[in-house]
């Protein structure tokens, strides 16, 4: 550290002593090749890392990190980095997150979440437990076998239906999800965010202790049923603002390229999707 410390102050020293130049505004600092960094720039960087570093670095080793940020930038153009497609993707990405910034970054921080916006969400998205029973088939499964997973699970919908055994049990009898067996079929407290849409769905229509099934998910078919509901007073606050807000800068990111949908007209293949 020390002497990084020396190195850069004699960088500083000779940056100084070559220019001739007093630290006034619009003077230049340091020369890198044939890119000068003016006094102003240099002032604009720093104060930037002042105010967000708890022990920000000196003048003089700041102004090391930024001639070795040119010299780099300078020797990656040189190897023609800037033409090399995974760099000129996140090179885009970056110019991508920059539109947005300045383009709606400011609606964004400035979203209000109220109670009775929250509470009006919370009404009709309410964390729901509930336990479940899962036949399963894999990812890549073919029609036929599906349809012979869809088979199975009529089968066994048709025994809990006519069990006498309390839904814990049977899940250790029927259901192929190894994780919630072990807790007799439970799956938690769970959101709209959390669960899939035709799971939620379905569970936010039952009744307390209903079982009903079958649930097609991407995961297999579902037999569930509901053993909680929270009220808004035990609900996750936390949660709750956070799905408000991320709808509320959805409206935003929405009115933005819908605006922007007219400058650049989109044309949609969706049969090429499928």
């Amino acid at each position: 550290m020390m002497r990084n410390i020396f190195f850069g102050i004699n960088l500083f020293c000779l940056v100084i002593s070559l220019s001739g130049r007093s630290w006034a505004a619009g003077e230049v600092v340091a020369v890198i090749g044939q890119s000068p960094i003016t006094l102003e720039e240099f002032n604009q960087k720093y104060n930037e890392i002042v105010k967000q570093a708890v022990n920000p670095p000196s003048k003089e080793i700041f102004l090391e990190d930024l001639v070795r940020y040119e010299m780099g930038l300078q020797e990656a153009k040189k190897k023609g980095l800037d033409k090399d497609p995974v760099v000129r993707d996140r090179m885009e990405q970056e110019m991508y997150k920059g539109l947005i910034e300045k383009e709606i970054g400011k609606k964004v921080a400035d979203i209000k979440v109220s109670e009775k916006e929250m509470k009006d969400y919370y009404a009709k998205n309410p964390e729901i437990r509930t336990s479940h029973i899962l036949i399963e088939f894999r990812a890549n499964a073919t029609d036929e076998q599906k349809d012979a997973a869809r088979k199975r699970a009529e089968e066994i919908y048709d025994e809990v239906k006519k069990s006498k055994r309390p839904f814990e049990e049977l899940v250790g009898l029927y259901s192929d999800d190894i994780l919630s067996k072990r807790t007799q079929g439970d799956v938690g407290w769970q959101t709209r965010v959390t669960l899939v849409p035709t799971y939620y769905e379905t569970a936010l229509k039952m009744k307390i202790g209903e079982v009903k099934g079958l649930i097609p998910t991407q995961f297999g078919y579902h037999i569930i049923k509901v053993t909680g509901r929270h009220g808004y007073e035990d609900a996750n606050k936390r949660q709750i603002r956070a799905a408000v807000f991320d709808q509320k800068r959805r409206v935003i990111f929405d009115d933005y390229f819908a605006k922007l949908k007219k400058q650049y007209p989109v044309k949609i293949n969706k049969g090429v999707l499928k």
